[in-house]
């Protein structure tokens, strides 16, 4: 949560608009209806990917019965139905990427755990092969990233080409497609293990269906219960401070303090160039989780001199790091958009909010954020980073549910890099507290997703400890 102040300055604000929650209580989430399973159809080795099978599951588009009609999600499990642990449904991030093509890397990555578990993966609604959401303006301009914007125009195309279906891909819908797949094959329960966005949807299918995990893999951890300081992401702004002087005590240490060449450098640029640092840093911590090799344009060294007038390393960063253009089979921008969009909390409230609403309560929470509450960045920036600016665009929609229950009582193992600026480890800490039987394993320098990309192995021993 934020720190106690701005709870407050949010809350009050949010008091200015109390027509919000009675505009929004009719589009209330309803139950969702029951449906008989259906079986996985046309199964097929995987192309590429010997030792599993690829199918078919189908799937109602609204798991609540108020929009006909179907989609078809592809499924990847392994061929070792006798596994002697069961199912472990593994699901990946985003939201945006597909699963059933990744399996065969993932295993790979563990295959400790895969002697024990048949793993299963799921393209979810609106990515992959078959099912990708292709907004090209979105897709162009910001790709894989969630901080920087896109244009008015990007925005809306993709709202308009998905039309009455906007607010049909989200984790509520996603949790139902994830039981149903649990029916088709036909197991009482499962492992769950999501890394990133994929942390959140797993979390999100244990409360709704706590008897039917037997444990939970929470890696490189959303909270599964979201406010607006998580959508202004408020942590990950923060912790950037806190990880680049961490980074600059190893030897040999720094000798200047990196968060203050950043919020020197941030200060000296436009609001829109504050946004891409804030976007290239983060994207950086996959190249170089030291943040200061000198092979990956050194981070922090890039930052020192900017801040002295030679901003030519850090604009080179700017340039490599440029976001846009990720292929929509493995990233979808804009499945991306319409999940966050239909799940997230906001300043102006939810995604049942009306539009005309939206814009003035960004600049009232502009006005009363404190600067420690952003810093070493500012409340400008909080304010105009991807959440923000392409929700308050987005159409009014059913909003999704946002359960603020604890985790079930079964066992949950949490898993968090220091170094992470995706999602930092004060949100895994967050977490932790919301799992009453939780474990958090906090891996020393690593950054984003233990289970994928860890260099050591000291995470992944704590995943096979625990699965054992």
């Amino acid at each position: 949560m934020p720190p106690t102040a701005v709870a407050g300055r949010i809350s009050a604000m949010r008091l200015k608009f109390l027509l919000v929650t009675a505009l929004a209580a009719s589009f209330v989430t309803a139950g969702a209806a029951s449906a008989a399973p259906n079986p996985l159809e046309n199964a097929h080795p995987c192309a590429g990917q010997p030792g599993f099978t690829c199918a078919t599951l189908k799937v109602p588009l609204d798991h609540t019965g108020r929009v006909p009609g179907t989609l078809d999600l592809q499924v990847a499990t392994g061929d070792n139905t006798d596994a002697p642990k069961g199912v472990l449904l593994f699901l990946t991030g985003g939201p945006g990427q597909p699963g059933a093509s990744a399996i065969k890397g993932i295993t790979s990555r563990l295959p400790e755990v895969a002697k024990d578990y048949r793993f299963a993966m799921i393209d979810q609604r609106g990515t992959g092969e078959f099912g990708a959401i292709r907004c090209p303006g979105l897709q162009a301009q910001v790709g894989s990233s969630d901080i920087i914007t896109a244009t008015p125009e990007a925005i809306d195309e993709c709202s308009g080409l998905l039309g009455k279906t906007a607010g049909l891909y989200n984790t509520d819908q996603n949790v139902a497609d994830f039981d149903q797949l649990r029916q088709a094959l036909g197991v009482p329960k499962m492992v769950v293990d999501g890394v990133s966005y994929g942390s959140f949807s797993a979390a999100r299918y244990a409360i709704a269906h706590p008897d039917r995990v037997s444990k939970v893999v929470l890696d490189s951890v959303l909270p599964h219960h979201q406010s607006a300081a998580d959508t202004l992401y408020l942590k990950g702004l923060q912790a950037q401070a806190r990880v680049l002087r961490d980074a600059c005590t190893v030897a040999p240490a720094c000798g200047f303090d990196p968060a203050d060449d950043l919020a020197a450098v941030v200060r000296n640029s436009s609001t829109a160039d504050g946004v891409r640092i804030f976007d290239m840093i983060v994207s950086y911590e996959f190249e170089d989780p030291t943040y200061r090799s000198a092979d990956a344009g050194d981070l922090i060294g890039s930052l020192h001199q900017a801040r002295g007038g030679d901003r030519s390393k850090l604009d080179a960063l700017l340039a490599a790091f440029k976001p846009g253009g990720d292929n929509v089979l493995r990233y979808s921008a804009g499945l991306h958009a319409a999940t966050v969009c239909t799940d997230l909390r906001f300043p102006w409230g939810d995604a049942g909010s009306p539009s005309w609403l939206r814009q003035p309560s960004i600049g009232l929470t502009e006005h009363l954020l404190p600067a420690h509450a952003t810093w070493p960045y500012t409340a400008r920036v909080a304010v105009n980073q991807y959440f923000v600016q392409t929700c308050a665009r987005w159409p009014r929609v059913r909003p999704a549910s946002n359960p603020a229950a604890e985790l079930p009582n079964v066992p949950v193992l949490l898993l968090n890099g220091d170094r992470d600026l995706s999602t930092p480890l004060e949100w895994a800490q967050q977490e932790a507290a919301a799992a009453p039987t939780g474990k958090l394993v906090v891996v020393p320098g690593a950054s984003h997703s233990i289970q994928n990309r860890e260099r050591g192995h000291a995470g992944r021993d704590a995943l096979i400890d625990f699965l054992r």
